[in-house]
């Protein structure tokens, strides 16, 4: 390995196929066997887990130890190189042919930049998928090195907070593991072209905002027909514009507060582009708004052998490279504990668990709190004010508490404040309810009957 590629290597930081390591252990075994059951990577040496430089000198007691090691494993991992570059050693360590590898501590795998443990579940679902070649990894025929985009680059660059000023696409390309012997991988494409459409006619996304509980009346529609990351962006932007956003003021800050916990979206956005099946042509991703809920549909169900009471214990992906990509961002977390972390901020915010189904495709569902899409010029004038169920939330608050502020209402329901008022502006029109004395130390009227 060259010193501009190592440079680079340690301003990536760690991922799926690089691995830190301050000093030499023999506990480097576990290494060894991720990375032959991944896809292979290299080991540093002298590099802290924050890539700060501290050493390491190649002895060649610890180059045989190295090599007994390896031999040790079951069946035996190949190191093909073990070298000193300037003040540190570089082992490469290639994906195996006889998975499953294991060492003395048992069967680890890569996931991200984390070398872990498998359990059976895990073991026998990893080498089903491994089966063949996943299309992440598969060389795109059609992409040239004239078809990357730098400003794609720099922008990655940039969120996955790098620092290296040499831009160039080979370069970067060969050392995330996004193409091989110079020729681009179908994941490259799809982070770093300029036209990605036009390569992989799958690579795209569909964001519909829906009248109403039903799959009729569209009054918003985007087609993001961009990079991985453009896709995701656009995704949680068109989220935002469409769901209601409530301020509270803490302290003497105001903070903007999503009806569903933005945390939650933003894993199930990155859940679907990381699990989609991008060999299902003729496919789209799918984010929808409705009135009572957000659906976001991605092709490509559970992996065979997996079902849905095993997936919140297993972390099997289907696309190892994307996904080490959008850890690199820290759009999601290395563990792979996604879904589990959408349940935890959904039951945060006091709302339900998202419901999940998956069959051919991968389906979450995310109940809204309160029947009200954000007020949308031309989106006409029924469901965008307030369903019936909305103002009767609206109307058992106020019964449960006469002089409750409209303010109180709307953190109670999750709405926004202009939200209430509509609805109480309905409940008055359809004579439901009255005002008893002043807006400040009056009181609400239910009428009944």
């Amino acid at each position: 390995m060259d010193r501009e590629k190592l440079k680079l290597l340690i301003a990536e930081g760690e991922g799926l196929a690089v691995e830190f390591k301050e000093k030499y252990t023999p506990r480097i075994d576990r290494d060894f066997v991720a990375f032959a059951n991944t896809k292979g990577g290299c080991i540093i040496l002298g590099v802290t887990d924050k890539g700060h430089i501290v050493g390491e000198k190649l002895a060649n007691k610890t180059k045989a130890e190295i090599h007994s090691i390896a031999r040790n494993c079951e069946p035996p991992v190949t190191v093909s190189r073990i070298s000193q570059v300037d003040n540190l050693v570089v082992i490469d360590v290639p994906a195996g042919d006889e998975k499953p590898y294991s060492c003395s501590s048992g069967y680890f795998r890569r996931l991200d930049a984390v070398s872990q443990k498998m359990n059976h579940k895990e073991l026998k679902l990893l080498f089903q998928k491994t089966a063949a070649t996943p299309f992440e990894e598969r060389i795109n025929k059609d992409a040239a090195w004239d078809d990357m985009a730098k400003d794609k680059i720099i922008a990655f660059f940039k969120e996955a907070k790098i620092r290296y000023n040499e831009i160039d696409p080979k370069s970067v390309l060969g050392s995330l593991n996004l193409s091989k012997r110079e020729e681009i991988k179908n994941a490259g494409v799809l982070f770093f072209a300029n036209e990605p459409r036009k390569l992989i006619l799958q690579c795209q996304m569909t964001l519909i905002a829906f009248k109403g509980t039903g799959r009729v009346n569209i009054y918003d529609r985007k087609e993001v027909q961009d990079d991985l990351l453009t896709q995701f962006n656009e995704a949680i932007l068109f989220l935002k514009k469409h769901l209601n956003i409530r301020s509270e003021i803490k302290g003497v800050n105001r903070q903007d507060i999503c009806e569903i916990p933005l945390e939650a979206l933003r894993e199930g956005v990155a859940n679907a582009i990381i699990h989609r099946d991008y060999s299902m042509r003729g496919t789209s991703i799918m984010i929808e708004v409705h009135a009572d809920k957000v659906v976001i549909l991605n092709p490509g169900g559970l992996l065979e052998g997996l079902n849905l009471r095993s997936f919140l214990n297993v972390s099997v992906r289907r696309n190892e490279l994307i996904a080490d990509m959008f850890a690199r961002m820290d759009k999601v977390e290395r563990i792979g504990t996604g879904i589990r972390r959408m349940r935890d901020a959904m039951k945060n915010a006091g709302l339900a668990y998202p419901k999940i189904k998956s069959d051919v495709f991968f389906k979450i569902t995310f109940m809204r709190p309160a029947y009200s899409l954000k007020d949308t010029k031309g989106a006409g004038n029924g469901t965008e004010i307030g369903s019936e169920k909305s103002s009767e939330k609206t109307l058992n608050a106020i019964r449960a508490d006469k002089s409750i502020s409209a303010r109180k209402l709307a953190k109670m329901l999750a709405i926004s404040s202009r939200a209430v008022e509509k609805h109480i502006a309905r409940l008055k029109s359809d004579g439901k309810l009255k005002r008893i004395g002043p807006a400040k130390g009056g009181h609400w009227e239910v009428i009944t009957g």
